[in-house]
């Protein structure tokens, strides 16, 4: 027999077995309650195995409200930030341009949060720069000025000889490498980087550069008097002779290195 041949097979006339509405009723109820069933006993273990989404606790994305998202921005004249968008998926980044002759332009802060110490933040996002001397690209600033702080940026990132290198800065300018990764101008590349905010020296700071661990460094100081916020750009009073130009694409900040991956 093909499927759908229903030769052979004996047929009840609709009209041969009448139905009272009760039973129609039923029959309805029956025919909706039974799959549902063995739906949702189909679909409830893979809901409990399916992992909590990540949690984003700022969306500093070009996109999401382009500089607004920051605090500040700090850019000397003639120095700029602009938000192209190259059709290449990414949407709307940003572009810190340090023009010739100023010394910065970064982001600075995290519009709508107020950090706090005593707990890890984490960073994420993607980063390319014009070239292999971009200089200073991140901070973690601290506030203040003068006798307000005691070491100004704990953790501080730079693109320097064609290098993407990291330090820690203790109290009194003691600048300790934690280290370096090759970097390629005009190529993303995904930092993640996570910081254990502490007044005492029991902090720590971790850096993953496109999934490698480049730095793991603790018993730090990562919280100054003031407290401390991160600074995206492009910074550097040594070099002011040549255009710097680094741009940054979907900025993230949560608690673990799953929420910003």
């Amino acid at each position: 027999m093909q499927y759908g041949d229903t030769r052979g097979v004996p047929h009840a006339s609709p009209s041969a077995t009448p139905r009272s509405p009760a039973d129609r009723r039923a029959t309805r109820r029956r025919r909706r309650w039974f799959p549902a069933a063995t739906a949702l006993a189909a679909v409830l273990p893979l809901a409990l195995a399916t992992p909590a989404h990540a949690a984003v606790e700022w969306d500093g994305d070009a996109d999401n409200g382009g500089t607004a998202v920051f605090d500040a921005v700090l850019c000397d004249s003639p120095s700029y930030v602009y938000q192209p968008d190259w059709n290449d998926g990414r949407g709307k980044v940003f572009g810190f341009t340090k023009a010739v002759g100023s010394e910065r332009c970064e982001g600075h802060g995290i519009a709508g949060h107020t950090l706090t110490s005593g707990r890890t933040y984490w960073f994420g996002w993607e980063s390319m720069t014009k070239t292999g001397n971009a200089q200073t690209v991140f901070q973690w600033k601290s506030w203040g000025t003068g006798a307000e702080h005691d070491q100004n940026y704990p953790v501080i990132m730079k693109v320097e000889d064609s290098h993407l290198k990291i330090w820690y800065v203790a109290p009194g300018e003691q600048w300790t490498p934690i280290g370096n990764i090759a970097w390629t101008p005009g190529t993303w590349n995904r930092i993640e980087l996570g910081i254990d905010a502490r007044s005492s020296t029991s902090g720590s700071v971790l850096l993953y550069v496109n999934g490698q661990l480049v730095a793991d460094h603790r018993n730090a100081r990562t919280w100054d008097l003031k407290g401390n916020v991160p600074r995206w750009g492009s910074y550097g009073s040594t070099l002011t002779d040549v255009e710097s130009v680094h741009w940054v694409d979907g900025l993230k900040m949560g608690a673990a290195r799953s929420d910003v991956d």
